[in-house]
């Protein structure tokens, strides 16, 4: 189904957006402070999660409640790997990934014949389960008290941790692209827009979604294992449906549900703006709550339809009229 999957890429055009993009990024650390390079390279984890949720829920219809808890399973992986066991650091993180995307291909395999509320409650079941285990197993994970984990490189090193992170995510950005943009892609699409059609035209529906879903998670559990060993101290809230998924589901929602740059868009800048409003509190809520409620009310599709919209205006400005 992926063989043939790069002849789809159209190379040049994703080169010419991509280019200016990453040498803007990388300019960061040059021009900004050690606190807010931090800020988005947690920002940059947070768009890897995003961009992976958004390809299971927003590019196949299959509304899963768990992203972020596959990203905790990655990451508990690798920190218990390092706690319990004299290993190398890669040989934990690997395995974070091999058991995040296993977990998720035998979830798949389990709730992806449900559809709709059906199986968003079966996913959110599985996500407190795992919230609950953690926080229960103390004498193995910690608990509430953290689990702590060895870091990635010796010493406080921001900008490394930000260049690895922003590798990462054109990796893991540029693998997705080439899903969306191969049959696979198109299956996935058609399932999305009615399933039952998709299964007449030949589309074996179980095994597209069953597929999707093993590299999501496997996604969110790379994404994980890094932060494991960015954040060097793990603990429950990692995997709180409250606070870690809603956050997922607000950066797809508001950068563009269904569209490929919604969630690269808005989950670093949301992530950001969370941040800041800290300050504020319990009215950091308030603020954000008024943010999604203008823009939702002015632009359904989010900040992708925003961005559109302005340059359908730009292009239209430019244009000259024809001389008579």
């Amino acid at each position: 189904m992926m063989r043939d999957a790069f002849a789809f890429v159209d190379w040049r055009r994703m080169a010419l957006v991509a280019a200016p993009l990453l040498a803007a990024l990388a300019a960061v650390p040059f021009v900004a402070g050690s606190y807010f390079v931090h800020v988005l390279t947690v920002g940059l984890y947070y768009t890897i999660l995003a961009a992976s949720w958004n390809l299971l829920a927003g590019m196949t219809g299959q509304f899963s409640l768990a992203q972020q808890t596959f990203a905790t399973i990655g990451a508990y992986t690798t920190g218990l790997i390092a706690r319990y066991f004299e290993l190398p650091i890669w040989v934990g993180m690997s395995a974070g990934v091999v058991v995040a995307g296993g977990l998720g291909y035998l979830l798949g395999r389990i709730v992806l014949h449900m559809r709709a509320i059906y199986l968003a409650i079966a996913t959110w079941a599985f996500a407190e389960t795992i919230h609950i285990l953690i926080t229960a197993a103390y004498p193995i994970t910690r608990g509430e008290l953290g689990l702590s984990v060895p870091a990635l490189y010796p010493g406080e090193h921001p900008s490394l941790y930000y260049y690895t992170f922003l590798a990462l995510t054109a990796v893991c950005v540029l693998g997705m692209y080439v899903m969306v943009k191969s049959p696979l892609g198109y299956f996935m699409r058609a399932i999305k827009d009615d399933e039952l059609r998709a299964q007449t035209l030949g589309i074996d529906t179980t095994r597209v979604k069953v597929l999707v879903f093993t590299v999501t998670s496997a996604i969110a559990g790379l994404a994980g294992v890094f932060y494991a060993h960015f954040s060097i101290v793990l603990s429950p809230q990692m995997a709180d449906f409250n606070s870690e998924m809603a956050k997922l589901i607000i950066m797809v929602v508001l950068g563009g549900l269904g569209s490929f740059a919604g969630p690269l868009i808005a989950a670093a800048p949301i992530q950001i703006v969370l941040t800041f409003l800290q300050r504020y509190g319990e009215w950091d809520m308030v603020f954000f709550a008024l943010i999604v409620i203008v823009l939702m009310r002015t632009y359904m599709g989010g900040l992708a339809a925003l961005a559109a919209a302005a340059y359908q205006k730009l292009r239209s400005a430019g244009v000259k009229p024809a001389p008579t």
